[in-house]
């Protein structure tokens, strides 16, 4: 169920394509970032019950 693009067909979908590359990379930067932040504050949780 494609709609008719005509002549802007190439021009739409890969628009599409660059927009969907680019919102999964910012997901996948978002999810690393968030594991590398959780990792620090996990050690900085650790180091803090170690000195009371």
């Amino acid at each position: 169920m494609m709609p008719d693009l005509g002549k802007y067909a190439d021009a739409v979908l890969s628009s599409y394509a660059v927009s969907i590359v680019l919102i999964v990379a910012l997901v996948a930067v978002s999810v690393m970032r968030a594991r590398k932040v959780r990792a620090q504050l996990d050690d900085v949780e650790n180091r803090s019950r170690k000195n009371g």
